[in-house]
């Protein structure tokens, strides 16, 4: 076949990118065309998603993707349980509202005195997390608002970018997964339990799996980028972790984890169907869409959020220090510091995190950190001990052994994380690609125009394309990583 160029739109909670893919049949090269912030704005009270901004950066980057060559298909993922609500003339009634604005507070709460969450979860297979879509629509409800009232459609994140370039309203399926409003089973939308709620059903769109073509870009956006007319738009896994675990290069995930890491961990298994227990639903697992009629069974872990919202006060104070610099510093602070649990709610959006690392610290009676390096070593110590947690629970719930976990994604550029996670759980830790996301994005765009066949042909062409890493456990250091999970697992019982 000819080399086939495609574009990829990739949102991350902390940036985004337009990626091109050059695809001959064999091997995926990618090329970023264009990277900006993807930065909140805080108005009136309410933390918002910018999309007028992303949209603008968006078709700066597809333009600059069209110089290049005629695309094949564009296709966009990005973080789940976020969307915006249109009107009768598929006008937006309100600014897309970021996923830890306060709103959500208390809905976890409210939604259980309405239907006990046991039911909940047995339909949708969800974890609770406070800014499921489930919740924010409660939110919405019990504020007064009226947007509920006149919506007409609801479009997750990559829904609406994909409708503001062709002009199709759909639901892509691993995208709604993320809003404990499916039915993990059927696949279709559980209006039953909306009902319950008193939420409106009508204004959900139809549901289409990954790999589905939604239509061509629209006229007056193909004149404006200088795409050529008829320039397909191709639903990938919406979900960026789902298009991330599309691109994990193993040959067999029978006896491997996946671990999608970035500003938040995605650690799971992928598996045929929903795996929905009472046990389950105590440890907090998931089930989520995937591609290939698969399900991502998985634990939302806080992830590098921690180590991003550290930089951020640093530069606050005056102090602009890289990753890489962080990095360096937390290796030099040594292996004796405090750690805490990642997913305690005060990190979910503090005003400083690293007085929110430090109060944990003196309340649960460690040395408290102090310096950048020992703050940093601190989240990385954290996360690779609730990895090791998550880990041993995935195989409690799956009843049988893992031997590797594969990390994709922008954090298996920390290798020290890395390294210490395969430490903590004793395994090897084979690290990339580092553009999996992208990867998965563009190579089921691909199967879509039946350029490739199915998941193991996309791991296939991602192992021929792209390099990995492996850490393998240093077994001097596992005494000193059980004694420090024991106490862990006591912290946070």
């Amino acid at each position: 076949m000819s080399e086939l160029l495609f574009a990829a739109v990739d949102l991350g909670a902390e940036s985004g990118r337009v990626i091109a893919g050059r695809f001959d049949g064999q091997k995926l090269n990618l090329e970023v065309a264009h990277r900006f912030a993807n930065t909140p704005a805080r108005a009136g009270g309410t933390l918002y998603w910018d999309v007028l901004r992303l949209w603008s950066d968006i078709k700066d980057g597809l333009a600059r993707v069209a110089r290049e060559g005629e695309i094949s298909g564009i296709g966009v993922d990005t973080w789940g349980v976020d969307f915006g609500l249109l009107d009768n003339r598929d006008q937006l009634l309100g600014i897309p509202v970021h996923y830890r604005d306060a709103r959500n507070d208390g809905m976890i709460e409210l939604a259980a005195s309405l239907v006990p969450q046991s039911e909940i979860y047995a339909s949708t297979g969800l974890q609770f997390l406070p800014f499921n879509t489930l919740f924010q629509l409660l939110s919405l409800k019990n504020s007064g608002s009226s947007q509920l009232d006149v919506a007409k459609s609801l479009l997750f994140m990559p829904d609406l970018l994909h409708f503001w370039l062709c002009g199709v309203k759909k639901s892509e399926d691993t995208i709604a997964s993320t809003s404990q409003m499916l039915d993990a089973q059927t696949r279709f939308w559980d209006k039953d339990l909306l009902r319950r709620f008193d939420l409106p059903t009508q204004i959900l769109c139809d549901i289409v799996p990954p790999g589905s073509v939604l239509g061509n870009v629209r006229d007056d956006v193909a004149l404006r980028l200088g795409l050529k007319s008829k320039t397909p738009v191709i639903a990938p896994a919406g979900h960026d972790t789902a298009s991330a675990v599309a691109a994990v290069p193993w040959e067999s995930g029978a006896s491997s984890a996946y671990l999608s890491s970035g500003t938040w961990s995605l650690m799971g298994l992928e598996l045929p169907a929903p795996l929905i227990s009472p046990q389950s639903q105590e440890l907090g697992f998931t089930n989520e869409g995937g591609t290939g009629n698969t399900i991502r069974f998985l634990k939302n872990i806080a992830g590098l959020w921690l180590v991003q919202e550290c930089r951020r006060a640093f530069a606050r104070e005056g102090n602009e220090i890289s990753y890489a610099d962080l990095t360096t510093m937390a290796e030099m602070a040594g292996d004796d510091g405090p750690f805490v649990e990642p997913d305690d709610a005060r990190f979910a959006a503090p005003p400083s995190m690293p007085d929110a690392l430090q109060n944990y610290c003196r309340e649960t009676g460690q040395k408290v950190p102090q310096s950048q390096g020992e703050l940093v070593r601190c989240c990385l110590d954290s996360l690779a001990l609730k990895y090791r947690w998550t880990f041993e629970k995935l195989e409690l719930l799956r009843g049988q052994k893992l031997d590797t976990l594969h990390i994709v994604g922008g954090g298996t550029q920390n290798r020290l994380l890395s390294q210490l996670t395969a430490d903590c759980l004793g395994v090897p830790v084979i690290c990339g690609p580092v553009e999996a996301t992208a990867a998965g994005n563009i190579l089921i765009q691909a199967m879509a125009r039946r350029e490739i066949g199915g998941a193991s042909d996309i791991r296939a062409v991602v192992r021929h394309s792209f390099q990995t890493e492996t850490f393998e456990p240093n077994p001097n250091e596992r005494a000193r990583w059980d004694e420090k999970f024991a106490r862990f697992v006591n912290f946070t019982r």
